[in-house]
């Protein structure tokens, strides 16, 4: 693997990370998939935010393995999920960074979810 040197956040690329302070939940239809009051709220730059689930709050069972990956500068590298449903899997909708870098360290054990595919709710 490439040694890669990470970009640190700052004033051009600001990266925030906060408790979300309010239940969060998401689904795929009626189907619940996360459920957590423990959530973290990343904002990135002009990036809309995104809600980091503890992966203890996650209904594991959906969860498929997946050989993406992808990187990010600024948090690493990351691994997929896809969620095995009823009617059918859906390839790649959450993401997480196994090992994220330092400025980031608060998203380890966390995932995301793609919200063109999981409807995530704050305040649900």
């Amino acid at each position: 693997m490439t040694t890669r040197e990470p970009k640190i956040p700052g004033p051009d690329h600001p990266i925030t990370i906060e408790a979300t302070g309010v239940r969060v939940v998401a689904r795929v239809g009626t189907h619940v998939v996360a459920d957590t009051t423990r959530a973290l709220t990343l904002r990135e730059a002009n990036y809309p935010p995104v809600q980091y689930i503890p992966l203890d709050d996650v209904d594991r069972t959906l969860l498929t393995d997946s050989t993406t990956r992808t990187y990010c500068p600024y948090k690493g590298d990351a691994s997929y999920y896809g969620l095995a449903l009823a009617d059918g899997v859906r390839a790649d909708a959450v993401w997480f960074y196994p090992e994220p870098y330092d400025a980031v360290a608060d998203i380890a054990g966390h995932v995301a979810f793609y919200t063109d595919q999981v409807d995530v709710q704050t305040g649900a």
